[in-house]
């Protein structure tokens, strides 16, 4: 064989925008429209960071089963629908069906399986499952190269088990007969239905994985769904439709630590995020705020135990850092060179988004006495943003990979190649992002509010604003950038403190933090709503006028709806209400096009071109912070 002919062997990370989900933090089964699971390459049964089963197949013995619709009850109910002419008489009409449906809760997966005869005659059938054990790391399904991990599979009667060294699960198949060949379990049910009859058969599988991390909330959810969807009555119908999808999702994807479960906070979202991240679990209760100010005081909390502590540069960790994410196991990511560390703290924005949502919770209502018990964890993270996160002594908040296995990119856009001059070069580190400092300005002041006001701290209160106004200062002389595109913010400083001149969604981020002054965030919400950022279903991460453009590029012409709700959410905060109700307006129309479920990110098409943005296929649905948005379109929309 010609090495120079033959194709390289490349591993993929799995196609999502096809799939269908059904999830409860931390369970999710991924399936095609049939409900088996198999054919793609991101099917099969998670629990944590663990593919359980990888194959889930149900099949009649006397009928093909020809599925005719799917149907979602919400994040964790799916039903789907099928007819078996195999079993039918001759007349056109079809008169029996097969429902199919599918409950997922935190360490459970159950079906009931319902055939329905509207024949004048009985009729029996045998129902048979296949579910294939795999137990492979979820980080290796994202890879692309699983690999199984089972140990043991053994079944008696009605039951059957399967385990790897850390992971397990039972199958229990009701009035079924078991076997197991392999690492497949199979079960079959006879059914003898009456003329015009109806049975039923049912299974469940319960999951364990000894490592587990995280567990799913036991308490309910504190979001009145049915007011927070009265509020938007009268207004754009779909944003209803939106809040209901969203809310939902933001349920079914809470998670607390094993040790502490009075707490939640916000998986980031699915298949890949079912786990607490700094960034996500932050901006996701901040956007929420307005319907839900507990899960911003326990989110706060949960991050607050596990704050920095002490210096230890392999995973990244200062005193009072805020961390970026918590894993079972090192999370490694074959061909970038990425190895992070179970607990690892490599994010730059983090920290002073956790001092931001502290003053935001209180403002909305946070008891003063939980506050009080976080200012140990706030002035310890304020301590970060003056003394550590400033690497290179120029006065701005940075970031730098020094173990080689990292994050190169530490802020939201955390890819490669998202940081980037107009025309394609990469920026070279340590990098100053143009937010970050909008948030360390926001956290300093905030932080000094609160010192003053709880503990009568003056003259902390008094170093913190001069710090920040300097940063200010600094801020304005050094960012702005003249170009082809105009006037604005770069995305970021580079090692030689040069602005990286790109035109990006960052600087959506600088509104309503303080560091711009009136005419500046009114001129920067222009340039947001411009044809060049603005898709028409939301802001793009980068301008068309960019060299390395490309709408379907991860941070480089994607619309991410996080971070176009984040604009949204400082145009609000700023006074901007007309410019915010534009975005919404965006916001609105992709959450029409994506059936309500707004994934993580989609491309960045315009809307004078597609009635629907292409879907980024490797996106996460739900995310957290995506749904999240939802709530900011009720904000901005309330009251017109």
């Amino acid at each position: 064989m010609n090495p120079l002919t033959e194709p390289a062997t490349r591993t993929r990370q799995p196609l999502l925008d096809d799939a269908v989900i059904a999830l409860r933090a931390p369970t999710q089964v991924w399936s095609r429209e049939t409900g088996d699971a198999g054919a793609g390459a991101i099917d099969g049964i998670y629990h944590g960071d663990v593919r359980h089963v990888r194959d889930l197949e149900l099949t009649c013995d006397e009928s093909e089963i020809e599925w005719i619709s799917v149907a979602p009850d919400g994040p964790s109910r799916v039903v789907f629908t099928a007819v078996l002419r195999g079993l039918d008489d001759d007349t056109p009409d079809p008169k029996v069906r097969l429902l199919r449906e599918r409950v997922v809760t935190p360490g459970k997966v159950s079906e009931i399986w319902t055939l329905r005869s509207a024949r004048d005659e009985p009729v029996s059938a045998t129902l048979r499952l296949r579910a294939g054990a795999e137990f492979a790391s979820l980080h290796d399904v994202k890879g692309g190269a699983p690999e199984a991990a089972v140990s043991d599979v053994h079944g008696t009667d009605a039951t059957a088990s399967a385990r790897s060294q850390t992971a397990s699960f039972i199958l229990e198949a009701a009035g079924g007969v078991v076997e197991t060949s392999g690492s497949d379990i199979r079960a079959a049910w006879s059914i003898a239905l009456p003329a015009r009859g109806e049975g039923t058969v049912s299974w469940r599988m319960v999951l364990d994985d000894t490592t587990l991390v995280v567990r799913g909330a036991a308490r309910p959810t504190r979001v009145d769904t049915n007011a927070a969807i009265a509020a938007a009555q009268g207004g754009d119908p779909r944003l209803g439709r939106w809040l209901e999808v969203a809310l939902g999702d933001l349920d079914a994807l809470r998670l607390t630590l094993p040790d502490e479960t009075g707490d939640a906070f916000y998986a980031a979202g699915a298949p890949w995020f079912f786990t607490l991240f700094g960034r996500d679990s932050l901006w996701a209760a901040r956007l929420a705020l307005p319907l839900d100010v507990g899960m911003a005081a326990s989110t706060l909390r949960v991050l607050a135990r596990l704050q920095g502590d002490r210096d230890e540069p392999d995973s990244a960790q200062e005193p009072g850092k805020i961390l970026h994410e918590l894993r079972a196991t090192t999370l490694e990511q074959p061909g970038e060179g990425i190895a992070l560390p179970p607990l690892y703290y490599g994010t730059v924005d983090a920290t002073a988004l956790w001092v931001c949502l502290l003053a935001d919770a209180r403002r909305a209502g946070m008891p003063e006495a939980e506050v009080a018990a976080l200012v140990p964890a706030l002035r310890a993270a304020l301590r970060w943003l003056v003394d550590h996160g400033d690497n290179d002594g120029d006065g701005f908040i940075d970031y730098l990979d020094r173990t080689g296995h990292g994050l190169a990119n530490q802020g939201w856009k955390d890819s490669g190649d998202s940081i980037q001059w107009r025309d394609g070069r990469l920026a070279e580190g340590p990098i100053a992002l143009c937010e970050v400092q909008g948030y360390a300005y926001e956290a300093a002041l905030a932080g000094a509010e609160i010192l003053e006001g709880l503990e009568g701290d003056d003259e902390e209160a008094g170093r913190l604003r001069t710090w920040a106004a300097d940063l200010r200062e600094r801020f304005a002389a050094s960012y702005w950038v003249d170009t082809p595109e105009g006037r604005y913010p770069a995305v970021a400083l580079d090692r030689h403190k040069q602005p990286v001149d790109t035109l990006t969604s960052n600087i959506g981020h600088l509104l309503g933090t303080g560091i711009l002054d009136a005419d500046d965030e009114a001129h920067v919400a222009r340039l947001l709503l411009d044809p060049s950022l603005s898709s028409g279903f939301g802001i793009r991460t980068m301008s068309t006028g960019a060299t390395g453009y490309w709408p379907l590029s991860y941070h480089g012409g994607s619309v991410w709806t996080h971070d176009t709700a984040i604009a949204a959410h400082g145009m609000l905060r700023a006074g901007l209400r007309a410019e915010a109700e534009q975005v919404v307006a965006g916001l609105l129309a992709a959450a029409e096009a994506f059936s309500y479920r707004v994934p993580e990110l989609h491309s960045g098409d315009p809307v004078t071109e597609t009635s629907r943005p292409a879907p980024y296929p490797a996106a996460c649905r739900p995310q957290a912070w995506s749904a999240a948005a939802a709530v900011v379109a009720l904000t901005a929309l309330q009251g017109r």
